[in-house]
């Protein structure tokens, strides 16, 4: 008799043992989460004024004496049912600085807003898209003899699409180090929006707090070249944030123009290097700032925030631009699935990192990252809601709040004791975790049809 694949062995296992309902129950309370972190404790709610016992949670009745919880994984490549979560609650934290709720006012809509794109500079010529890569005529060729265009039309799927023309001519220091510094480059972009703003309307530059506040959100992605460019949501309101509203010389026009001028003027420059020198890094040519409007005529705010979300959830591996998991010797990097332009980006990160100089880069432990080490979305306080709140809310809705109650004390004792599935319960999770995305978008398509 055939034996059965270890997978089914273990699948059968779980299913036969007395306590699979309520392993069933948690796997489905953490969504099929696929890689779950697995926690042993307790938890005892106490009435504050008698010392009584309310309540009491220990994991000793739980199968295999453990608490399975979502691992909250944002990129689909590692989990996506966590990824789908985290996308969801980029797409209200998003919307709400731009529509209002989650504690932010409807009236942020009227607010002057911008949806805007910065790219990274060029490094080197690379292969384009559609007629970007056909030569022009008496196309030069570079100092190693390859033509600066290779004549063929590229479809956007197309591998060849973003690799250099010429590997020897790309600047790779430059490209990483780029990455190293985006996260205060945007800073300085920041300050230096404010700065126009107070100058153009005849205010003093320290100022400009006491009249009017920027609130953004941004989210960094990976272009077809392995460079970070980034997307973000700008708004202009009074000095508290959305409860007031801006300046009566706060307008989108206006805003446009800081913009534009900041992204043009702000530089940072790197520590000499013998290896590299100075270098001045700059915001790319290309940028977009687009006014958000409520007639219609601009973008869709619902469109942005899911725009947005969409990019939050990319893994490194699945915009081909680094891997998900960090890279610790050489012999990682040589076996990553990755382009080869991607691979000696990785391996300049490498290379570059072990320089005195560029230490506080640590571009090796980012080096999965090609050298960005900033956080994918990142958003200023007064923006809108936090992840935080809106994971709260979500556990209040679910009515497993862990917060303490007013009159109550609680005691919690918790240690983390492995992460992960079997096989087996692998394949379980999988199946609850498709269930769950089939009946969610059953459920989405009921609501769109027309009563």
């Amino acid at each position: 008799m055939r034996q059965l694949p270890e997978t089914d062995r273990d699948a059968i296992r779980i299913a036969q043992d007395p306590q699979f309902a309520r392993w069933l129950g948690q796997i489905a309370a953490t969504g099929g989460c696929a890689h779950p972190v697995h926690l042993s404790g307790s938890t005892t709610t106490l009435d504050s004024a008698t010392g009584e016992i309310l309540h009491h949670y220990d994991t000793r009745n739980e199968p295999g004496e453990r608490l399975l919880i979502r691992c909250r994984n944002r990129r689909a490549t590692v989990c996506a049912p966590c990824s789908r979560l985290h996308a969801g609650d980029t797409y209200h934290l998003v919307r709400a600085g731009l529509l209002g709720g989650k504690s932010v006012p409807a009236t942020v809509r009227d607010r002057p807003r911008l949806f805007i794109t910065l790219t990274a500079p060029s490094f080197g010529p690379v292969h384009g898209a559609g007629e970007r890569c056909r030569p022009r005529r008496n196309t030069a060729e570079c100092d190693h003899g390859r033509r600066l265009g290779c004549g063929a039309v590229h479809d956007v799927a197309d591998p060849l699409v973003g690799q250099p023309l010429c590997a020897d001519c790309y600047d790779y220091p430059a490209h990483v180090l780029w990455h190293a510094h985006a996260s205060k480059l945007w800073d300085r972009f920041v300050i230096d929006v404010r700065r126009r703003l107070a100058t153009s309307t005849g205010l003093v530059q320290s100022r400009f707090a006491q009249h009017a506040r920027l609130s953004f959100a941004r989210v960094a992605e990976y272009q077809k070249r392995a460079a970070v460019h980034v997307h973000a949501v700008v708004r202009l309101d009074g000095p508290n944030g959305p409860d007031d509203e801006p300046p009566a010389w706060g307008t989108a026009a206006l805003l446009v123009d800081a913009v534009r001028a900041s992204a043009r003027r702000v530089l940072v420059r790197t520590l000499y290097s013998p290896a590299v020198g100075e270098l001045d890094l700059r915001w790319g040519v290309q940028l977009d700032a687009r006014p958000l409007r409520t007639d219609g005529l601009g973008p869709d705010d619902d469109a942005v925030a899911a725009y947005v979300a969409k990019y939050v959830t990319k893994g490194a591996s699945e915009t081909g631009a680094g891997t998900d998991y960090r890279l610790t010797t050489w012999g990682d990097i040589e076996s990553a699935r990755v382009s080869n332009h991607v691979r000696i980006l990785i391996r300049t990160c490498w290379r570059l990192g072990a320089r005195p100089e560029y230490a506080p880069l640590h571009l090796r432990t980012w080096a999965h990252t090609l050298g960005y080490r900033g956080h994918i979305l990142t958003k200023s306080r007064a923006y809108s809601t936090t992840y935080a709140a809106l994971r709260a809310e979500r556990a209040e809705h679910q009515g497993h709040c862990e917060g303490d109650t007013p009159g109550t004390a609680t005691e919690a004792h918790w240690r983390y004791v492995g992460s992960g599935h079997t096989r087996g319960a692998a394949l379980l999770a999988a199946g609850v975790a498709e269930d769950i995305a089939t009946n969610r978008e059953i459920a989405r398509e009921e609501r769109e049809v027309p009563r």
